[in-house]
């Protein structure tokens, strides 16, 4: 279940990890900042925002990636190239962190690539992304090689067949295009809302096993779109659905995470790391193997209980 028997492919973000054998990296999380009803926005046309709060989220998403051994990363929404300007500067000047920028224009997302390239940050920038409604692909593929872009999110998804088998179709179709022409491609197999996710996490498994690519989702799409939870269950109930259901995408196949907005991340990195733990003893399982990765979850944790079962599993052996 968790061994693929295809071979899977481990590409590196800026000293980042992103892909391989489930268990065998942690995942990627990706933060969203200067979203809509972020609070951290004062004026978006002046892109204006609270400086001084912006980087004690951005603190605090460091330190729980260094506690917990799982990368991270930030996509910032903006509506214009200007804006995307002004989130990219400061960003750059507050953490060393690999970015993005959150678009959904393709001509305003390719003006803000195409000021990253002047900056040269091109080895740090996660282009977010090349999609199935992307009306000239092959184009687009092009402008991001003349730029210099590495890393690429490819976005799989077919409107008219939405399930696990019409993202790799979807996927392939865009393949094709020569969106696999980057140093680094990962795919997002589209969360539509919270029950669909599972249609992306078997998506994730169907590619892994198909093409070897690193896969995972917005799983905060799922979440955060169910307004109706927090009315249901409150707050405090709408926080648990969210950190169950990331918790439980990490564990089917996810090796990155589009988590939602930056301040979520104190519940989210519990979660994301419990999950990593629990996958890292049901690989075990499977293949009796933990990898001597230091940055698992599990081996930072649990080091001593790691010991016992790899010299259990020794003892086995013999």
């Amino acid at each position: 279940m968790f061994r693929l028997k295809s071979e899977q492919k481990v590409f590196d973000i800026n000293g980042i990890k992103i892909g391989g054998q489930p268990g065998e990296n942690p995942p990627l999380l990706i933060a969203s900042m200067f979203h809509n009803k972020d609070r951290i926005l004062i004026d978006r046309k002046k892109a204006e925002f609270d400086r001084e709060r912006a980087v004690e989220l951005i603190r605090k998403q460091e330190e729980l990636s260094k506690s917990t051994g799982i990368p991270a990363m930030v996509a910032m929404v903006a509506n214009t190239p200007e804006e995307a300007q002004v989130y990219i500067d400061f960003y750059v000047e507050t953490t060393d962190m690999p970015f993005g920028i959150d678009m959904w224009v393709a001509e305003k997302r390719a003006k803000a690539t195409e000021y990253v390239a002047r900056l040269g940050l091109q080895d740090k920038f996660l282009y977010n992304s090349i999609t199935p409604w992307d009306k000239d692909i092959k184009g687009q593929v092009q402008r991001l090689k003349d730029l210099g872009i590495k890393h690429v999110v490819v976005q799989a998804f077919d409107d008219q067949d939405q399930t696990p088998m019409g993202r790799l179709k979807s996927l392939e179709k865009i393949l094709a295009e020569g969106a696999d022409q980057f140093d680094t491609v990962i795919v997002d197999t589209s969360v539509m809302n919270l029950p669909s996710t599972s249609f992306s996490l078997i998506a994730n498994k169907i590619i892994k096993e198909k093409l070897g690519l690193p896969c995972g989702g917005a799983y905060s799409n799922g979440t955060h779109m169910w307004k109706e939870s927090k009315e249901i269950w409150g707050i405090d109930g709408f926080r648990a659905m969210d950190a169950v259901a990331q918790g439980m995408a990490t564990a089917l196949w996810s090796d990155f995470n589009f988590y939602g907005p930056i301040v979520t991340a104190p519940r989210i990195f519990p979660a994301v790391a419990t999950a990593h733990i629990l996958l890292s003893t049901l690989v075990y399982d499977e293949i009796q193997e933990i990898p001597e990765n230091d940055n698992l979850p599990i081996n930072k944790y649990f080091a001593d209980f790691v010991q016992k079962v790899r010299e259990g599993g020794a003892r086995r052996k013999k």
